[in-house]
């Protein structure tokens, strides 16, 4: 054990942290240059596209030190974003380290500061490092004051490196050997493993990612999940290098895999603990929580010959993704679909992207929204997140809705307009610091339903991209809350329905009406759009009719023959009106959910 070093590399985003696992993967040797590609950890198309983690990987590295002695170096790569917090924080429990990776050219941003204190809760030994030194706007010595007025470590402990160049790597790899602590555990006590991720393989099942705190675990043993109550019998353990190596037996300190026929990864659960059932551990690991979906929204197929494909490629997705969870929901305007839990924007934004990438999918999002909960008369405590189960407005005593805790860091001059974007989006109990010259570290409580909307777009467009954001969720507050009903030529559309803050019903039924004023075509007969509360319209606009000119072979005479053709006309419109049926293209439902900046 004492050969064993676990440690993770944490940062904001697009602070080059897959860019350094790319260059410590090529300094220990593990993959030669022909097979090497960058973003190398990240497997997903995604992934590289975009710049961003989203699944955590675990890469073994053989590192011979300057002191001759061979070593073995477990990263485990982290997402950045604050959708996967939980899933970070369980990488972080199995590590002894870190390396807190700092852009030299943007300093400290919001998840640096978040991540540092997760680090900090577990305990770690914490390795400061600048990257991007090679930047022409690089500005290192005053990262090194904010590494010790903002972050409050020892700025002589900081190295300097550029990822991309593959400057100072050799230092960083020193450093993780020195200053990371070997692990600890027993060899012979009861087995206690720490599952923090899983994958699901096509022909092997899941592959469950876990470090071994005590004991040991070997093929052939059977296992139990400590929450879960479930046994299986282990089929192979192993470690990671670029691809599985099987191995004898995993025990105390290592990091690796088990493979135990474990049917899909919701049957896994990040966070549980792995004992054996002949000798199991006194108590479980500390710091397991069940992951809740925070976001809400109904998918559904554009043609509706296509729901079995969408219900066979959510079953297949869920296995891969066991944060992402699904239900079967109907609208009358969609049809068939499934409504759908997510863990943040993010994750739904990545969601609908890989369903229509990798299943060739045609699909449509209702709009997202938050679960609230509401306390009925009778005493009953119902949580709704979908429009449709709002419930009677008569029978409920109180509304509440979620509120997050945003901390933003931005430049001192964008302070009043991230300010006035704040209390737009009803943000109270404002706090403010100033870590270092310039720079403004800003707190709000927010309701989490404004922040879904449109909120990190606008920031990012308020402070020119200088901006970062960051949030918790604290609690839930009590809210004025309505069920704003879109209704087209007086039917209520399903789909659109929203629960909104009672002050900015209006605003938003203007805005879906105009958005549907747009996209609707226009008919022979005037088309109406309304938003409503219950029986109270609060937004009307109007598609003006196709005017066919019957009075036109009328060359004079008298004006009854006018109004006659003018008056038949009018009946015939009325009648269209009771019995046409006005289609909403789909393009319309996707005008509704953009915001009003775009």
């Amino acid at each position: 054990m004492d050969h064993i070093r676990n440690f993770s590399i944490i940062a904001h985003i697009d602070h080059g942290k897959s860019t350094l696992a790319d260059r410590l993967i090529q300094f220990t040797g593990i993959v030669n240059d022909r097979d090497f590609q960058n973003q190398i950890l990240d497997n997903m198309d995604i992934e590289r596209e975009r710049g961003i983690t989203i699944k955590s990987q675990v890469v073994s590295l053989p590192y011979r030190a300057k002191d001759g002695r061979r070593y073995t170096l477990n990263l485990i790569d982290t997402p950045g974003h604050v959708d996967f917090t939980y899933e970070v924080s369980r990488s972080l429990a199995s590590c002894e380290g870190v390396l807190l990776l700092i852009d030299a050219a943007q300093g400290v941003q919001a998840q640096t500061l978040a991540n540092l204190y997760l680090a900090m809760e577990h305990d770690l030994a914490i390795i400061p490092v600048i990257n991007k030194i090679d930047l022409p706007s690089a500005d290192v010595e005053r990262v090194i004051e904010q590494i010790d007025s903002e972050l409050g470590l020892d700025p002589d402990t900081h190295l300097k490196c550029s990822a991309k160049e593959g400057i100072g790597i050799e230092q960083i790899l020193e450093a993780i050997v020195e200053r990371i602590p070997p692990p600890i555990g027993d060899p012979e006590a009861p087995l206690a493993a720490l599952i923090f991720d899983a994958k699901y393989d096509t022909f092997r099942g899941t592959v469950i990612h876990c470090r071994i705190f005590d004991g040991a675990v070997k093929a052939g043993d059977i296992i139990r999940f400590v929450y879960n109550h479930s046994t299986y019998r282990v089929e192979e353990v192993g470690h990671f290098l670029l691809q599985r190596q099987k191995r004898d037996k995993l025990s105390a300190g290592d990091v690796g895999y088990i493979i135990a026929g474990v049917k899909t990864v919701s049957d896994v659960r990040t966070g549980d603990t792995i004992t054996l059932e002949s000798r199991p551990c006194a108590k479980p690991l500390p710091g397991f929580k069940e992951v809740k979906p925070v976001v809400f929204a109904s998918i559904y197929p554009i043609a509706a010959d296509d729901y079995t494909d969408l219900a066979d490629s959510l079953d297949k997705f869920k296995l891969n993704d066991a944060s992402f969870v699904y239900e079967k929901d109907s609208s009358a305007a969609l049809g068939q679909g499934f409504r759908c839990g997510f863990l943040g924007l993010l994750h739904l934004d990545i969601v609908q992207e890989r369903l229509e990438r990798e299943y060739d999918l045609s699909i449509i999002l209702s709009v997202p929204s938050v679960r609230y909960r509401f306390t009925l008369k009778d005493g009953t405590v119902l949580f709704v997140d979908n429009p449709t189960r709002y419930p009677d407005p008569i029978s409920i005593l109180k509304s509440e809705e979620p509120y997050i805790r945003a901390t933003m860091m931005l430049p001192e001059r964008y302070l009043g307009a991230v300010m006035k974007l704040c209390m737009e989006k009803r943000g109270v109990n404002s706090a403010l610091n100033y870590p270092s010259p310039g720079r403004a570290e800003l707190l709000y409580d927010m309701p989490l339903a404004e922040v879904i909307f449109d909120f990190y777009d606008r920031f990012k467009s308020v402070t020119q991209g200088y901006g970062s954001f960051d949030y918790d969720l604290i609690d839930y507050r009590e809210s004025n809350l309505a069920l704003l009903d879109i209704l087209v030529n007086g039917e209520k559309v399903d789909a659109l329905s929203q629960i909104v803050h009672r002050e900015r019903a209006r605003a938003r039924g203007l805005q879906a009406c105009e958005r549907l004023k747009e996209e609707i075509p226009r008919q022979m007969f005037k088309i109406a759009i309304q938003g409503a509360i219950g029986g109270e319209i609060i937004s009307r606009t109007t598609i003006s009719p196709f005017r066919k000119d019957v009075i036109a072979k009328c060359y004079g005479g008298d004006i009854s023959r006018k109004r006659k053709l003018l008056e038949k006309q009018r009946k015939g419109k009325r009648r269209m009106k009771m019995i046409g049926d006005v289609s909403i293209p789909q393009s319309a439902f996707l005008a509704v959910l953009k915001s009003d900046t775009e």
